[in-house]
């Protein structure tokens, strides 16, 4: 740290007392500890106030910056750069401890010394010498709606109707433990008179806050990307700009989030946000760097941050609209919802782009309903068809510079119908297939698939969480002598193969009254098959038999339905697609040293191995190199005379070469993508070089 900075180990009690004001400004996140933090806190506490070896116990760092390295005083408040979770959650502690005192008889209220609830509030949550209300009045002053609900607990006043559920309900936990029956008060006093923090002051004038917030390991909760993006936006600003750009920008995007989905979802959203605005997708561990590169690339641009967080505020609000169920147009709700119960996240950065443009006019809603359908049926034909995801990604990062924004639906149409190998859009028939014959039961989207097959072609919408899924052949292993003859006499084999496909599964709410009764009692009890209102239960009533057959016939019935459900989308007669162009025109004969017998050996093992880590893998042979790749180059291979030398697509300092093999070629002239070379010859360990290829494939898939 900068030579300004002074650290000091002291007691959390005396820096409250000494400091008069501590301040979190307001683009630090909203206070977060949750019970079973709170918990810990409490019995680190009464663990340090029972025993008498021990003298203090250290609980972290409290970070703040002041104008500058005197003494802190009543003028100056302290805002707080790192610690203030702690620092609220031991102030809560105080607040309910002073509470629980006030509550006890008169002699019983100190229960050790200078621990009353005048001395507690006095010295540790208010200046009394100020203005009963004031800002100056409170000791800890926390951001947006936590303040006030602070301040109602502190001040003892009536919580505001909007009150922080967190602040809240901490504090009322810490009244109910310490208002337990037997609860020895004097050792929580004790305890909290051994709390220690290590008091790190920052010289506003000389420090930058920003890179010492970044590199604290804080013992608290782990920041989020959210967080550090929030502090690098707003941080450096001046506080009229903070207020500015937090009350009208960031504090709405928390506020359509919700503390709950803000917590789990907004890192999500800003990765796709980035990959909309930039056309690269950040990994998920590098949000933030990925952010302050596209903050500085606007900055230079002459761009001001208030116009970066002004497109960020409409892109969340969008965002919220698609994925946390926010839009009121019912039938786009709808469409959205589906996308959401396949779990289809990696269209989103595809889905922004596309409801900007409905927002902005550029797509009318029942052109954005018909695309969103088209795109709900691709990921979910491939879900059934049990194609690998792991091209995703890089698919709709790139899907629409493939779109003529002139005719939007033609062009979305022709580029799914156009696509090829590994990302095509499954064929009917292929569909159809998988539906009858693949096991839908471990499906992972079966009640989705379910719930569309049941309200196909209704109006009046069915809940199917109200029911449960039957097998109408049983599960049991043990099947009845009545089952056995049922299914003829190869019915283990039957059973083997169509206990779980979709034929055999449908819903009930008498799955514990069918049990394992023979097909015709299921078909003729009470609530049974015969009397279901449900649509996928038509025409069971009419049957006399369960059979393969039978089973067959009522997945085709199905499989015929979800053809129209989702649809396979097909090239508009009149919309010219340009011919694709071969991505390359070189074959294995333009590598000469590849016609030599140890060389080609070596080759033919390699890329057998390679091709094998995925189906989605592809072989493309160019001018000077032969590429590997999904949707990304992961590794490219230059045939020499006595090995080959590949090309890791991926940063050296992330990979793990225990045996040294590769060298960092960062910066160098080279024929290939990446910053790692390695050189494989006969004698190399093609083992060790395969893991190392692997690690490159798994860092290009995961993003």
């Amino acid at each position: 740290m900068p030579h300004t900075v002074k650290a000091s180990e002291t007691q959390l009690l005396k820096l409250l007392a000494k400091g008069s004001r501590f301040v979190i400004p307001i683009y630090q996140r909203a206070y977060s500890w949750t019970e079973d933090e709170c918990d810990q806190l409490m019995d680190d506490i009464e663990r340090a106030g029972r025993d008498p070896e021990l003298n203090s116990h250290f609980t972290g760092s409290i970070v703040h910056v002041e104008n500058g390295l005197s003494n802190l005083t009543a003028e100056e408040p302290n805002l707080v750069i790192d610690g203030q979770q702690r620092l609220t959650t031991v102030t809560l502690l105080i607040a309910a401890l002073a509470a629980v005192l006030d509550g006890l008889p008169e002699g019983e209220r100190e229960p050790w010394k200078e621990f009353s609830p005048k001395k507690l509030r006095h010295r540790y949550l208010v200046n009394s010498e100020e203005e009963e209300g004031s800002d100056e009045y409170f000791r800890l002053l926390l951001s947006a709606k936590d303040e006030a609900t602070l301040k109602a607990i502190v001040g003892r006043t009536e919580p505001p109707s909007d009150s922080s559920e967190r602040v809240r309900q901490n504090f009322e936990r810490f009244r109910e433990r310490l208002a337990k029956p037997g609860k020895d008060l004097a050792e929580v006093c004790r305890g909290l008179a051994k709390l220690v923090v290590v008091d790190i002051r920052l010289d506003r004038t000389h420090d930058n806050p920003q890179l010492i917030f970044e590199s604290m390991n804080s013992t608290g909760r782990q920041l989020t990307q959210a967080d550090l993006i929030r502090n690098y936006v707003l941080m450096g600003q001046e506080p009229r700009t903070q207020k500015v750009l937090y009350n009208n920008y960031w504090r709405p995007m928390e506020t359509d989030f919700a503390q709950a989905a803000y917590e789990k979802q907004f890192d999500d959203f800003v990765r796709h946000y980035l990959t909309v605005v930039t056309g690269e997708i950040p990994r998920f561990g590098d949000v933030y760097g990925a952010f302050k590169d596209y903050s500085n690339l606007r900055r230079e641009r002459g761009e001001t941050t208030e116009s970066l967080v002004k497109e960020m505020r409409s892109y969340a609000s969008w965002y919220c609209a698609v994925a946390l169920d926010h839009e009121e147009d019912k039938e786009l709700a709808e469409a959205f919802q589906d996308l959401r119960e396949i779990k289809a996240d990696v269209v989103y950065p595809l889905l922004l782009e596309l409801y900007a443009d409905y927002r902005n006019g550029t797509l009318d809603r029942d052109d954005l309903l018909s695309i969103v359908g088209m795109v709900t049926s691709y990921i979910f034909r491939r879900a059934v068809c049990r194609v690998p995801t792991n091209s995703l990604n890089r698919t709709f990062s790139t899907f629409t510079k493939s779109i003529d924004k002139s005719r939007y639906v033609e062009s979305v149409q022709a580029h799914l119908a156009g696509l090829t190998s590994y990302r095509s859009f499954p064929t009917d028939q292929e569909f159809t297939d998988s539906l009858i014959n693949h096991n839908m039961y471990k499906f992972q989207r079966r009640s989705h698939l379910l719930r569309k097959l049941e309200n196909f072609g209704r109006k009046e919408r069915v809940s199917i969480e109200e029911y449960t899924i039957e097998h109408i052949l049983p599960q049991n292993e043990n099947l009845s002598q009545r089952w056995r003859e049922e299914l003829g006499p190869d019915w283990v084999d039957v059973r083997a193969r169509r206990l779980h496909t979709l034929g055999n599964l449908t819903l009930t709410g008498y799955n514990s009254e069918y049990g394992d009764l023979p097909f015709t009692r299921k078909r003729d009890v009470r609530g049974g098959f015969r009397e279901s209102p449900l649509r996928l239960n038509q025409g069971l009533g009419t049957l006399e038999a369960w059979n393969e057959e039978a089973i067959i016939h009522r997945a085709e019935t199905l499989a015929a339905q979800a053809l129209e459900i989702w649809p396979r989308p097909v090239l508009p007669a009149d919309f010219q697609q340009s011919e694709p162009r071969p991505e390359s025109a070189y074959t294995i004969n333009d590598h000469p040293h590849l016609s030599r017998p140890v060389p080609r050996a070596l080759f033919e093992r390699f890329r057998s191995e390679v091709l094998a880590l995925d189906e989605a893998v592809s072989e493309t042979f160019l001018k000077n190199y032969v590429a590997y790749k999904t949707e990304t180059n992961f590794v490219d291979v230059v045939p020499q005379a006595k090995r080959l030398r590949l090309t890791l697509n991926m940063p050296f300092e992330m990979l793990h070469d225990t045996r040294g093999l590769a060298i960092d070629v960062t910066g160098k002239g080279k024929w290939g993508n990446g910053s790692v070379q390695i050189d494989l010859t006969k004698d190399t360990d093609l083992g060790q070089v395969l893991g190392l290829v692997r690690q490159a494939y798994e860092f290009r898939t995961a993003e």
